[in-house]
């Protein structure tokens, strides 16, 4: 079909912000527009579109609905593989996702970052490098803002720094970003994914569409990453912490430095980066990249990055009670962010683990556990398939709810210890996100100091 809605029927799958969103576009649009959602609640929530005149539908997603639509518009939570969604496509029915369909009407550029960890921290801190260069940069997709919230205000010299998932990626077709960044990538979103070969073709999907005029930024230490990009019509401008680069940004000495053809020239000394962690470390690595390429001096890389402080539920520090520091990464929620999490300790780490199981092997934390680890507090339905993997190394504790596993934690924690939330799991057989999870280790973290302090 042509890309214009007017008048036709168009079909929202998902009301989650990024479909809500979505729906709010199609109608500013003159689309037909029906929001459905098996929760009936999430569609209550939004009176303002109904006043806009989009109709609202509980319950399960009906093949006649959809077959009957001229679109169909996929939430990144939706899985596209569901009877009623491949009905309506091999009817004919036109399927796409809510960041290709922003992507067809958005004015100016796209950076577009992707990978397993580390998508979130990168997207922030690449808007605040470009801003601070001066380039009007608007952040969104998976963080903040969903992309169809920011059409109506782009413009050609827009530069959109949007954070892509598998989920969003899987369902575009035409989506071009002018610079696509891939941070990493290790096995996850198994439980929505069929394997792993799955999951990294839709990742792949974020270089598609570019051409030779537009640019690659990969993790060059991440073997599976760099194959992943090694199709690419893009020119290559990487990232290494390790991994010597002809092209790109890596570290030398106490400096992150810039290298062309294989000669270096200074960026920043490495003191400005104020994150713990080598995996936040290469974070600012790519995001400097991003920055190299988009032309922003040296000089506002560096006055971007000192101000940089990170993200909620990234290795957030929340504070410290009886010797022991409190830190929440929560968006730590598979196997590989756990590892980097525990990994930005030496000792004396008590990590709260467990949730939804989504793939990845637990076992593999076997060798940062036996060094670093003091004692693990499981919560959530993954908790017998750690203990199982990791009860061999140290002593493994079952917690019934978040306060329950931060008490457990504290006790166990040595002095000079840390308590660390680092899931290695999703979050939601107890909680509506990462986000909610992070809240509710934070309020018991408070509550904890609370009851010490007037004992």
């Amino acid at each position: 079909m042509s890309f214009n809605v007017t008048n036709r029927k168009v079909v929202v799958v998902g009301a989650g912000r990024s479909g809500r969103a979505a729906a709010r576009l199609l109608r500013s649009r003159g689309a037909d527009v029906t929001l459905t959602d098996t929760d009936a609640s999430a569609l209550a929530r939004d009176t303002e579109l109904q006043l806009a005149g989009v109709r609202m539908e509980a319950g399960a997603h009906r093949f006649e609905l959809l077959a009957g639509a001229d679109l169909v518009v996929l939430s990144p939570g939706v899985p596209p593989n569901q009877p009623a969604i491949e009905g309506a496509r091999r009817a004919g029915v036109a399927v796409v996702g809510e960041l290709e369909l922003a992507s067809r009407w958005l004015n100016g550029r796209v950076v577009a970052i992707t990978g397993t960890k580390g998508k979130s921290t990168t997207t922030s801190l690449t808007a605040g490098i470009l801003d601070e260069g001066g380039l009007e940069a608007a952040a969104g997709g998976n963080i903040g803002v969903a992309l169809s919230e920011q059409v109506a205000s782009s413009h050609p010299h827009t530069v959109h720094v949007v954070e892509v998932s598998s989920f969003q990626l899987e369902s575009t077709d035409t989506f071009h970003p002018w610079i696509a960044v891939l941070l990493n990538l290790s096995s996850d979103h198994l439980d929505r994914h069929a394997t792993e070969e799955e999951y990294a073709a839709a990742k792949a999907r974020i270089f598609r569409n570019q051409g030779a005029g537009d640019w690659a930024v990969v993790n060059a230490d991440d073997p599976r990453a760099v194959a992943l990009a090694a199709g690419t019509r893009a020119q290559r401008f990487d990232f290494a912490l390790d991994a010597p680069l002809e092209d790109g940004v890596t570290v030398a000495g106490d400096h992150i430095v810039e290298r062309r053809h294989g000669v270096s020239r200074p960026v920043m000394p490495r003191a400005a980066v104020r994150l713990p962690g080598r995996h936040l470390l290469a974070d600012v690595l790519a995001a400097s990249a991003v920055g190299i390429v988009a032309g922003v001096p040296a000089s506002a890389i560096e006055r971007a990055v000192e101000r940089f402080r990170g993200l909620a539920h990234a290795l957030e520090s929340i504070g410290e009670h009886g010797g022991v520091r409190f830190v929440n990464d929560s968006k730590a929620t598979n196997v590989i962010s756990a590892r980097r999490a525990i990994e930005s300790f030496d000792r004396g780490v008590v990590v709260i683990m467990g949730g939804r199981y989504k793939g990845g092997e637990f076992g593999d934390l076997a060798d940062v556990v036996a060094g670093r680890v003091a004692a693990i507090v499981t919560i959530g339905e993954a908790s017998d398939r750690i203990e199982t993997a990791l009860r061999h190394l140290v002593p493994v504790y079952h917690a019934a709810s978040m306060a329950d596993a931060v008490g457990r934690a504290f006790a166990a924690a040595p002095p000079g210890g840390v308590v660390l939330l680092a899931p290695a799991c999703s979050s939601f057989d107890m909680f509506r996100d990462y986000a909610d999870r992070g809240d509710a280790f934070r309020a018991a973290v408070a509550d904890l100091m609370r009851e010490r302090t007037s004992q």
